[in-house]
C-alpha cells in the first residue's frame, strides 16, 4: 500500500519561502515519476510540478522560475521548494505519482498572506 505524508506548509508572507516534504512508502520515487499538485480553496486539484524517474523535471508556466521539484532517493523523500510566494498559492499542497494514484495523503496547508 502507497503511503505518502506531506509537512512543511504554513502561513508564509508574500515574498516568503517554503520547502514541502513528502515521505512515500509502497513505491521507490526514483522509479516512478512523481508530482505535486495543489488544490486551492474552491477549486480542483491541479498538477504543479513532475519529477520523472530520470530526474527530469518540468512545472506549470505560473510556478516556473519560483518552483523546484527535487527527491531524495536515501530518503524515498520528495520535496517541492517555493520561492517567491504568491497570495495565489494559497492551497493543500499533495504529492503523488503522474499520473496519480486513486488514494491521497492528508496534503499540507499552504497559506500565502500578508
Amino acid at each position: 500500500q502507497v503511503q505518502r505524508v506531506e509537512s512543511g506548509g504554513g502561513l508564509v508572507q508574500p515574498g516568503g519561502s517554503l520547502r514541502l516534504s513528502c515521505a512515500v512508502s509502497g513505491v521507490i520515487v526514483s522509479r516512478v515519476t512523481m508530482a505535486w499538485y495543489r488544490q486551492p480553496p474552491g477549486e480542483l486539484r491541479e498538477l504543479v510540478a513532475t519529477i520523472t524517474a530520470g530526474g527530469n523535471t518540468d512545472s506549470i508556466h505560473s510556478v516556473k522560475g519560483r518552483f523546484t521539484i527535487s527527491r531524495d532517493n536515501a530518503k524515498n523523500t520528495v520535496y517541492l521548494q517555493m520561492n517567491s510566494l504568491k497570495p495565489e498559492d494559497t492551497a493543500v499542497y499533495y504529492c503523488n505519482t503522474n499520473p496519480p494514484l486513486r488514494s491521497w495523503g492528508q496534503g499540507t496547508q499552504v497559506t500565502v498572506s500578508s
